[in-house]
């Protein structure tokens, strides 16, 4: 337990030297992408997600049909849904068998591997994706690399963050 609790701090602290660096970068420094191959960085169908107040990106998706904001996070795995976002996508948590163990911003949870009918951000959809729900309310669902991975690539700038389906 001390030795989870002592790897989850560091991994905390490591992400936040990391977001603090950065910020400090100039801003044509900043801009970086992410284009796998095939990907079109300025193609049609390119979606947009501006830049919060906050410095973080938040997406209005829709899963499965339903509406969900969600922090972008390029260092969660996989989608992370809260309990209340899974009950609004049409997910009964209390159905759910939270056998895995997992270390978020707010220690540690318990959660459940799900697959989602779709995720879509403006426009940028994505079939059958791995996620998880926790078993507990948490600050945001987390839009993470099981969705991000599936695009041809992204690119995020000091302004917004360009998925490119």
């Amino acid at each position: 337990m001390q030795r989870t609790a002592l790897i989850a701090l560091a991994a905390a602290v490591a992400a936040v030297a990391a977001g603090q660096a950065v910020l400090m970068l100039a801003p044509a420094v900043r801009a970086a992408s992410a284009t796998l191959p095939g990907g079109h960085p300025q193609g049609p169908g390119t979606a947009s997600v501006a830049m919060g107040h906050d410095g973080h990106y938040w997406a209005e998706t829709r899963i499965n049909g339903h509406p969900v904001r969600m922090l972008v996070d390029t260092g969660a795995t996989v989608v992370s849904l809260s309990a209340a976002d899974a009950r609004r996508v049409g997910v009964d948590p209390a159905s759910l068998t939270y056998g895995l163990k997992v270390a978020t911003a707010a220690g540690e949870a318990r959660a459940a591997r799900i697959t989602l009918a779709s995720v879509a951000v403006d426009g940028a959809v994505v079939r059958n994706v791995d996620a998880l729900v926790l078993d507990r309310d948490t600050d945001a669902s987390l839009l993470g690399m099981s969705y991000l991975r599936r695009l041809s690539g992204f690119e995020a700038t000091p302004q917004a963050l360009r998925l490119h389906p």
